[in-house]
């Protein structure tokens, strides 16, 4: 029971992970790859707090705003470039990440945080409180999607210079999707350090960045659904298949291109033409 405890308190962690790049990527058109240090630096907030004797609950919104932060300034700086451009700074910014908390002896350096505290919950209770804030993240992208702000969104996302000739501020609304994306990968990154408890460099290189976007185009890039369900799928693969783990970056990689070759929309553009080609036959 508690390794099945273990997959579903993963794959909670992931689909929250996941959701979070997805509104930098799926819903305003921001290539992200350098995630994994969002992740990094909630998780890393998270586990000195309560190893420091602070509650887990309170270092989570602490988490949440470090990375937002984080995701602020690297927003800030990258509103300038786009598409290729975007992707290979974000990508920098990951790199850099990892480079500093190397050399910092007080994050553990090389080998990284062992022991980090209990969260309090029991782990049923912990499972629990990943799943309720996965889909309460999940509920709130939805609603978002068919608001007006998501609506903004996706006008960004299609085409940046229509937008600014509509009047629409599109600096203004890649960064509050940045900084709403960011904050999200710091809690999840908060839970991640306290499900594992242990962090290191490692945890939060170019291949977990890699593995979360994988996760967003083989569900569907925008799709809330879609990633949610490739998210779980993928988390628990390389727990249940050694050699997954093993070649994590190659399996990913060459899943990105199979999707991208064959089915760029992904799960969630394979099943809506499944289901209309279905009601096309019956009418």
């Amino acid at each position: 029971m508690s390794y099945e405890i273990t997959l579903l308190t993963t794959m909670a962690i992931s689909i929250l992970f996941a959701l979070s790049l997805n509104f930098i990527s799926g819903f305003c058109g921001q290539i992200s790859l350098g995630h994994a240090a969002f992740l990094g630096t909630g998780a890393y907030v998270s586990a000195l707090m309560t190893k420091a004797s602070v509650p887990f609950l309170l270092t989570l919104p602490v988490a949440a705003l470090a990375a937002a932060t984080l995701g602020f300034v690297i927003g800030l700086t990258s509103l300038r470039v786009r598409h290729d451009f975007l992707a290979i700074t974000t990508m920098g910014a990951g790199f850099l990440f990892v480079g500093i908390v190397r050399q910092q002896d007080f994050l553990g350096g090389e080998v990284g945080i062992s022991g980090i505290p209990g969260t309090g919950f029991s782990r049923i209770g912990f499972m629990v409180f990943c799943m309720a804030l996965a889909a309460a993240f999940m509920a709130f992208s939805l609603y978002v999607r068919k608001s007006w702000m998501g609506f903004v969104f996706q006008s960004v996302a299609d085409n940046e210079d229509v937008a600014r000739v509509l009047g629409i501020d599109a600096s203004r609304y890649k960064l509050i999707a940045f900084v709403i994306g960011t904050a999200t990968a710091g809690i999840a990154g908060a839970l991640y350090a306290h499900h594992f408890r242990y962090i290191g460099p490692d945890s939060f290189g170019f291949v977990e960045s890699v593995s979360v976007l994988a996760m967003v185009i083989v569900g569907g890039i925008g799709s809330v659904w879609g990633v949610a369900l490739a998210a779980a799928m993928l988390s628990i693969m390389p727990l249940l298949f050694q050699f997954i783990d093993d070649y994590k970056l190659l399996a990913y990689s060459a899943l990105l291109f199979l999707m991208m070759r064959f089915a760029p929309d992904g799960i969630a553009g394979l099943f809506t033409r499944a289901f209309t080609r279905r009601r096309s036959t019956e009418v």
